[in-house]
């Protein structure tokens, strides 16, 4: 059990050791969970991208950084980046979700896992510089909440979907990248748990401090940010667990079959650890587990735990996708 100094109101801890969250399980999911996320699926692949590459932004870290924006579900244009080798043909594809802050710039997801690779770094509809949409509150406590009524109108299956048509973006403009990773940290993270199983374009994935894992305990858990939103809200609205039952990560991990690492914090205080764990346990294939001594939190370690799972995604994505 990890412990830090802190404000919080609550322990970011949860009074959890590491044998407890390592038996934090995946709810049940609803009968139909498989068929409504091939469906979701399905419609995303249909979706003409028409991606449009911008010009170039920034070269540094052995790539192009160029803007992009593309066609995703219902109409929506996103934006982003696409990051391209700048020497040479890419090798290997990436796609690339972000946290709930959104993100205004590729930052310090380049440099990329493996060297001559592309990749594409959307902003899903709402979130970032590049994914705001009339309607859609940026804000992650708000944005969380949006068409939280029904499964059908969630926004968070909408940004799925996002992911899904990045990937068709990425393949239109770089052609013959073979499979594909995912990298996703904190919401990417949930985001791309739920998008994976379904899409046999990837190979293998990344989820760092995931999101979204077992709704039915992150209600009981008091935390900060989106989760305590959704918490808030369920106290007025319970009926909202019906619907939060689709949009679990750790019900959707359970039908990963990709190689999957795994980022799991001791102590968070935005995403409560057995969430994040139990998207880890619940995964049924080849998985690698790194432990964070905390998430969404500074402490003096976190420097030197960041470079050792960038070092561990190289080697990771290196046997998974090296060719």
């Amino acid at each position: 059990m990890a412990s830090f100094a802190h404000d919080f109101p609550f322990d970011p801890s949860y009074g959890c050791e590491l044998d407890e969250l390592l038996s934090t399980s995946a709810p049940e999911a609803p009968g139909d969970f498989a068929a409504f996320w091939q469906a979701e699926y399905e419609r995303a692949r249909k979706v003409d991208t028409a991606p449009e590459l911008g010009p170039v932004e920034e070269e540094r870290d052995g790539v192009r950084v160029h803007g992009v924006t593309y066609s995703s579900v219902g109409g929506i244009r996103v934006g982003g980046w696409v990051a391209l080798p700048s020497d040479g043909p890419a090798r290997h594809g990436f796609v690339i979700g972000h946290g709930y802050g959104g993100r205004d710039r590729p930052g310090p997801d380049v440099p990329l896992p493996l060297p001559r690779s592309a990749a594409i770094l959307p902003c899903v509809r709402g979130m970032g510089t590049r994914g705001l949409r009339s309607g859609i509150p940026e804000a992650a406590v708000g944005h969380v909440l949006h068409g939280i009524g029904a499964r059908d109108t969630y926004v968070i299956g909408g940004c799925v979907a996002d992911l899904w048509c990045a990937a068709s973006a990425l393949a239109e403009l770089v052609p013959d990248l073979g499979r594909l990773g995912y990298l996703g940290e904190s919401f990417g993270g949930g985001l791309g748990a739920l998008a994976l199983p379904w899409d046999d374009r990837f190979a293998a994935a990344q989820l760092t401090v995931p999101t979204f894992g077992n709704h039915s305990l992150r209600l009981t858990l008091q935390s900060v940010g989106s989760g305590e939103s959704v918490r808030e809200h369920h106290r007025d609205h319970p009926e909202v667990t019906g619907v939060l039952r689709y949009f679990d990560a750790a019900s959707a991990a359970a039908r990963l079959r990709i190689p999957t690492l795994v980022a799991a914090a001791l102590f968070d205080p935005a995403v409560p650890p057995p969430g994040q764990f139990a998207v880890y346990n619940a995964l049924p294939g080849v998985r690698e587990l790194q432990v964070l001594s905390a998430g969404h939190f500074p402490y003096e370690e976190l420097d030197a735990q960041v470079e050792a799972l960038r070092v561990s995604r190289r080697r990771f994505f290196g046997e998974w996708l090296g060719r």
